[in-house]
């Protein structure tokens, strides 16, 4: 990738996606079902069914770039609910590369008193 991730917002679509659809139609899904602008410079996160092909797009000044990523062993750990994900970060895109579920790694607890 040629972007200077640190300037761009990272979004993710949570649950599965067809990998069989190529930058036209992630584009479509992240304009319809993200309800984000796809040629804003963002980058756009999908994951396939099986969790194992990883695919994102982006608007690259004239045109959009595909990324893609399969594992051979093992699996993303992936959001299935737009509760769980939509913008992450920098280092939250890096540890989803090497393969750490940063979902599950921590959740806040919140103190209730009883009366």
């Amino acid at each position: 990738m040629f972007l200077d991730l640190t300037k761009i917002s990272i979004f993710v679509r949570p649950g599965s996606t067809d990998m069989r659809s190529q930058i036209n139609g992630l584009s479509v899904l992240a304009e319809s079902e993200m309800k984000l602008d796809s040629g804003s410079g963002s980058l756009f996160l999908f994951c396939s069914k099986n969790r194992k092909n990883l695919k994102c797009i982006y608007w690259d000044k004239n045109g959009f770039a595909m990324w893609q990523k399969k594992l051979e062993k093992d699996k993303f750990p992936w959001p299935q609910t737009a509760d769980d994900a939509e913008e992450i970060t920098l280092e939250q895109l890096k540890l989803l590369l090497s393969g750490i579920d940063f979902w599950k790694a921590h959740k806040e607890i919140y103190f209730k008193e009883m009366n």
